[in-house]
């Protein structure tokens, strides 16, 4: 029986088929783009055509992504204050914006004011919206819709079906954008304007990585052109976490944006060493730049000679108190010491072109800069403000006792500076054995001389795990920009994790940022999230646990085992299901595991590898989980977790990230007592 041709479904395929033809065409015409009349060089000619590739690229149509998710229906009372531009107007809600031949809309950008309702419409507060349908895809099909009638009074407020299955999806592969599925109080912060920082403390499942990751799609979108100039970076705790992500942005269009970790900020030297927790706490300290600032300031000495300037026959002196009158004006200033060594030659030919106009001559700026390439006065900078290598200087710190106990006088203890010594001081920058700790302070060092290049936005996820001087070197990067800052105080699993976020924002260098809160957990599954929240009095006393708001309550197990046999079994039950799975586990189990799954004939990836529909399972060091999610969790041996690690707070923390990784189900398998935190 054929459908009618008034069917609703019907008319919304016919709609995407349009779309997504309107879409083709858009593509074709930036394709057929002829730019050899209208570049002046073959330097414009590059950049242009660069940037018609990338358009072409944010132009793709995904076939298995939806091109639109969404409708709204604004109403058509005639008097009645509305949306700009939209009364009784319908709009479809999707990743991009798509238009037909004569320019008019098919597809509008999720991120458009006038798409904002979608997101916030609700009975109390309708926002001008008669109707809002939501739409179910299977694959890239149209399969079903679902309708709000947001604006009449008789229809009562409900669950959207649609739109819990679409948060609970199986999933394969990297993360996915939640365009489709963005909360109320997930939008405000999304769309929370560029000038200001924000803040987001969020439990597990609360989508705060998703969050940071459609805020600079958003911001993208509202201030294009000035990112474009000033750049936006992802900054990820490690590469397989932001392998995971990397897939979101572009699924929106968003090709631009950068990715790194910490450790690819501040790679002025290889890493070759490691520091003990110790060690990693003093050298993370934010006092450790007050002991890099004394000691780079410690180079600049009194002159106590004069300069004396050769030109033809004419002899020109300053006087050893006029340089020192230069030499401390330049301290007072307190600009980078690059920057004020590359003023002193020009201050102290200066002084000399001031003699030359006193007894008659008319120089120019071409005899200032003469003068200031005067070999005496190149010796004279040279010998008051000398060049200091950043990495030579922290290799000075940590290699001579008595250096580093005259600059950290007053600021680090006896202990501490021992524990920062080198107990075998290299002989060199290259043949030193530089710890990523290290590798912070030839940072700092390195912007104390010359300053660090600012971006326009940064977003710096999984940020509890932090020290304050890596808080400082991510600072640098946004001193004339904004951050979003993502992360789960819970969650923080080094020795110098972040107390507060008012603290760790100090650091940043932005006291003023607001501090947002996720609690509602749509993620992970009420058992799970309830039994992992058990840590939370350990952990984080004080801080509001997660509540899942999921209708489906998922699988939640305890299973006692003997043997690593018996976790493979675990997994195998897993595999049964639609979607990824995860083994977490200490990483010293790490090896007996894999040994276990290749025997029993169950292929795996690692952390980072893409899972296909053939190896849906990761084997994940608990090292490694954070900020990962999988729809299955097996959890081998929680008390091995707490024990790898240096201290038992940090080891809850690092069970209570693996514990909450699953999104539909977790089985935990023990041979070992359960922590007792788990079974109180």
């Amino acid at each position: 029986m054929s459908t009618p041709v008034d069917d609703p479904l019907s008319r919304e395929r016919s709609h995407l088929a349009a779309s997504r033809s309107a879409l083709r065409a858009m593509r074709e015409d930036v394709e057929a783009l002829d730019i050899s009349d209208v570049t002046a060089n073959w330097v414009n000619a590059e950049v242009l055509a660069h940037q018609i590739e990338e358009r072409i690229k944010a132009l793709a149509d995904l076939s298995d992504t939806p091109l639109f998710f969404g409708r709204l229906d604004y109403l058509r009372s005639p008097g009645a204050e509305q949306a700009e531009g939209a009364e009784g107007e319908r709009f479809y809600i999707g990743r991009r914006h798509v238009h037909d031949h004569d320019g008019d809309p098919m597809v509008i950008d999720w991120r458009a004011p006038v798409s904002q309702p979608f997101y916030r419409a609700s009975k109390k507060d309708p926002m001008d919206i008669a109707l809002r349908r939501r739409f179910g895809y299977t694959g890239g099909d149209l399969t079903a819709y679902e309708d709000e009638h947001l604006s009449d009074p008789a229809e009562a407020a409900r669950t959207s079906k649609l739109l819990q299955q679409e948060i609970e999806r199986p999933r394969v592969g990297p993360m996915r954008d939640i365009v489709a599925t963005i909360q109320p109080e997930q939008d405000e912060i999304v769309r929370s304007g560029l000038s200001g920082t924000v803040c987001v403390q969020g439990g597990p499942g609360t989508g705060k990585t998703a969050v940071g990751l459609h805020r600079v799609a958003y911001l993208l979108y509202a201030h294009r052109e000035r990112l474009a100039r000033t750049g936006t970076l992802v900054i990820g705790p490690n590469r397989s976490f932001l392998h995971y992500i990397e897939q979101v942005l572009p699924a929106l269009g968003e090709l631009t944006v950068q990715q790194a970790t910490v450790e690819d900020l501040v790679a002025h030297v290889e890493i070759q060493g490691t520091d003990d927790a110790t060690a990693a706490v003093v050298k993370g300290d934010a006092r450790m730049a007050r002991v890099l600032r004394r000691a780079l300031y410690s180079h600049v000495t009194m002159p106590t000679e004069p300069v004396v300037v050769v030109r033809g026959s004419r002899r020109w002196r300053v006087a050893a108190y006029e340089l020192e009158e230069i030499v401390r004006e330049l301290l007072d200033r307190d600009i980078r010491y690059g920057a004020a060594r590359e003023a002193l030659p020009q201050r102290i030919a200066h002084a000399v072109l001031v003699q030359m106009e006193r007894s008659g001559e008319a120089p120019d700026d071409r005899v200032q800069d003469a003068v200031a390439r005067n070999s005496a006065v190149k010796a004279a900078v040279k010998a008051v403000w000398p060049a200091v290598d950043p990495a030579k200087l922290v290799l000075r710190l940590l290699s001579d006792a008595d250096f580093l106990a005259e600059h950290a006088a007053g600021i680090l203890d006896e202990e501490e500076r021992k524990a920062v010594l080198w107990a075998k001081p290299a002989r060199s920058v290259k043949s030193a054995k530089w710890s990523a700790a290290d590798a912070v302070l030839i940072d700092e060092a390195t912007d104390l001389i010359q300053r660090t290049h600012s971006l326009g936005h940064v977003v710096l996820d999984e940020a509890q795990d932090l020290s304050p001087m890596q808080y400082r070197a991510v600072g640098r990067r946004c001193t004339t920009g904004s951050a979003t800052v993502l992360g789960d105080l819970a969650q923080g699993t080094t020795p110098w994790a972040t107390r507060s976020w008012q603290e760790a924002l100090a650091h940043l260098g932005k006291r003023d940022a607001v501090i947002e809160e996720l609690t509602a957990g749509f993620r992970v599954p009420t058992d799970v999230i309830t039994y992992a929240s058990r840590l939370l009095p350990h952990i984080a006393p004080g801080l509001t646990p997660a509540v899942s708001i999921r209708e489906n309550p998922g699988h939640f197990e305890v299973r006692e085992v003997t043997g690593a046999a018996e976790v493979v079994d675990a997994c195998r039950a897993s595999l049964r299901h639609e979607g990824s799975t995860g083994l977490i586990a200490a990483d010293a189990r790490v090896p007996e595991l894999a040994a276990a799954l290749t025997e029993a004939g169950i292929p795996y990836l690692g952390p980072g590898e893409e899972t296909t529909r053939e190896t849906r399972l990761t084997l994940v060091p608990a090292s490694l989980a954070k900020g990962l999610e999988y729809d299955y969790v097996v959890l081998d041996e929680p008390r091995a977790v707490v024990d790898g690690e240096p201290d038992e707070r940090t080891g809850l923390r690092r069970l209570y990230v693996a514990l909450t990784r699953a999104v539909s189900g977790l089985t935990v398998t023990h041979a070992a007592p359960l922590p007792p935190q788990l079974t109180a």
